[in-house]
């Protein structure tokens, strides 16, 4: 048990000056303690005793007993910090350059702007994946798109630095024609994405194949949209993710699937050149799995350094 005393001052006008006034109160709380967020239910009895009298101050007296009762069935999982955001990236042509972001909105199509552009050859547009893509056009990676209107990308110019210096409307056909004969843009405002709208990787896993590897990788190899450093430092935290739901900010997103990786992650982002040990590790550790996929719950602004809580 613990007792606090403190001093005030009473209402004098409603109380009576010649007899003490004892108040007795039972409050409960709940209070969030313990390894993985386990909330405890406590019990707190206080007695509050006011005496008041025309010759002295009144004084407060608080007795407070807190007995645990245990862990809270209703679940402390639920707000158990996985981590923060570590980077934000969004690829306004498919297979081309990133565009980092401090911040940004998330619709129902993913990050605003995210690979809303791409460019496919004539003849495979019936094709599962008729755009040009990093495995088959490894120099695409050393294209640097953005937009003009960085906070309006939908309705915003995107212009294309090539890798000579040039720079292009994205809807210029001086820049289809530099990337093959027959090669067209196209557009889709719902993104342009090979599974799901937003990727996500952790710090961890990035370290972890590189590990594999038995060399430095670049996070970009990977293509993430989210980038995440998380509280649990062991490698590929993420992989327990599957099927919960996270709140990232502003945003929730519910984590669907593992990243089934291809040749895509061989290409160094920085020179386009293969090297194809990455995916051959991945492949022999990871099942060729690392990251995941996620869909949007509930959209809304997220930002470097925001939290990130399984919520469901």
């Amino acid at each position: 048990m613990a007792v606090f005393a403190t001093r005030g001052v009473a209402d004098r006008d409603r109380a009576c000056e010649s007899e003490p006034i004892r108040l007795l109160a039972r409050l409960s709380c709940r209070l969030s303690a313990g390894p993985g967020g386990e909330a405890l239910r406590r019990t707190v009895s206080a007695t509050l005793h006011f005496g008041v009298t025309s010759r002295a101050p009144p004084i407060l007296e608080v007795a407070v007993t807190v007995v645990d009762a245990g862990p809270d069935e209703s679940g402390g999982e639920r707000r158990r910090l996985l981590g923060r955001v570590a980077g934000l990236w969004r690829f306004p042509v498919k297979s081309m350059g990133p565009e980092g972001l401090r911040e940004v909105h998330v619709s129902w199509h993913g990050l605003a702007g995210d690979r809303r552009w791409a460019f496919i050859r004539d003849g495979q547009v019936r094709s599962g994946t008729p755009w040009l893509t990093i495995s088959r056009r490894p120099g695409m990676v050393r294209y640097q798109p953005w937009f003009v209107e960085p906070d309006r990308p939908d309705t915003s110019s995107t212009m294309v630095r090539t890798p000579s210096g040039e720079t292009f409307d994205v809807v210029d056909p001086a820049l289809a024609n530099e990337l093959g004969n027959g090669i067209r843009v196209i557009k889709q405002d719902r993104g342009i994405f090979d599974a799901m709208p937003l990727s996500v990787i952790t710090t961890q896993s990035v370290a972890g194949v590189s590990t594999l590897v038995g060399t430095e990788l670049d996070v970009l190899r990977f293509r993430p949209n989210l980038v995440i450093d998380a509280a649990d430092r062991t490698a590929f935290p993420e992989d327990a993710w599957v099927g919960r739901v996270l709140r990232v900010g502003r945003m929730r997103m519910r984590v669907d699937a593992r990243d089934q990786r291809c040749a895509v992650v061989n290409v160094n982002p920085a020179t386009a050149v293969r090297d194809p040990t990455v995916l051959r590790a991945i492949a022999r550790h990871r099942q060729v799995s690392l990251g995941v996929y996620g869909t949007t719950v509930e959209p809304g602004h997220i930002a470097v350094g925001d939290s990130v809580h399984i919520d469901g």
